[in-house]
């Protein structure tokens, strides 16, 4: 194990990859489960709100992480230094991305049902990132062979083609899907050959004009969405707790 950890991840120098991510996923947990006690009146923890201004924890993620990011620029990926930094960045983003929905929409919506895509994009982000410290580069320039590096037309070629079909998947309404396939081709390829989601910009350009496609693809992702909204919802109330029911009534299942 010790041999294989030196020669994959530190020769290579992904140790403060590996670094950044685990204190980015390991910030995430420990921050919601502060929020989370906060929420429930239970232990010595408390909002920090000096002079009656409420402090979100965006406001030192973002010095954690312009600090983490430029000093990872100037010491490189190796040595003490590179880890320190990338820890202090993984951090940072840890904190900048569990209030992600803040930023989005610049107001405080942490325990709304708005609240819910800062864990989605932790999940996304988390992924992405380990698909990159797995090896995985971005449009599929890995999978070359040593021959096909060297010739530049299929290097280009095969970039271009990886990325048109991301492309094309998230503007049929798949941003999640586009975003695995910018590192894993594969997804891309099936997010771009199915049916683009209804209201898509898609579907509204190619399906305008075809009253069976636009059924189709209403009902699929009718089916989608009862298939899968339920666990999703489910995932995200178990990792970042359940949002506050609006005055209305009960949050829609």
């Amino acid at each position: 194990m010790g041999h294989w950890f030196h020669q994959n991840i530190v020769e290579p120098g992904k140790l403060p990859a590996l670094l950044a991510v685990a204190s980015f996923v390991l910030t995430f947990v420990v921050t919601r489960t502060i929020t989370r006690l906060i929420r429930a009146g239970k232990g010595p923890f408390r909002d920090v709100s000096p002079g009656g201004t409420h402090i979100h924890h965006v406001v030192p993620g973002v010095v954690l992480t312009v600090i983490g990011g430029f000093g990872a620029v100037g010491t490189g990926r190796h040595g003490i230094a590179a880890s320190v930094c990338a820890v202090i960045f993984g951090v940072g983003v840890g904190l900048v991305l569990d209030e992600f929905a803040l930023i989005l929409h610049l107001q405080d919506v942490y325990w709304s049902e708005q609240g819910r895509q800062s864990v989605e994009v932790v999940i996304l982000a988390a992924a992405l990132a380990l698909l990159v410290l797995g090896g995985y580069s971005p449009l599929g320039v890995n999978s070359l062979s040593a021959d096909q590096q060297q010739d530049r037309g299929s290097v280009i070629v095969t970039i271009v083609v990886n990325f048109a079909f991301a492309v094309v998947t998230l503007f049929k309404g798949k941003p999640r899907t586009g975003l695995v396939g910018v590192l894993v081709p594969f997804v891309a390829v099936v997010g771009a050959i199915r049916l683009g989601r209804p209201g898509s910009p898609w579907a509204r350009r190619f399906y305008r004009n075809r009253p069976k496609a636009r059924a189709k693809a209403a009902l699929r992702g009718y089916r989608h969405d009862i298939r899968w909204s339920g666990p999703r919802r489910r995932v995200q109330d178990l990792i970042g707790g359940a949002p506050d029911e609006p005055p209305g009534g009960r949050l829609p299942r």
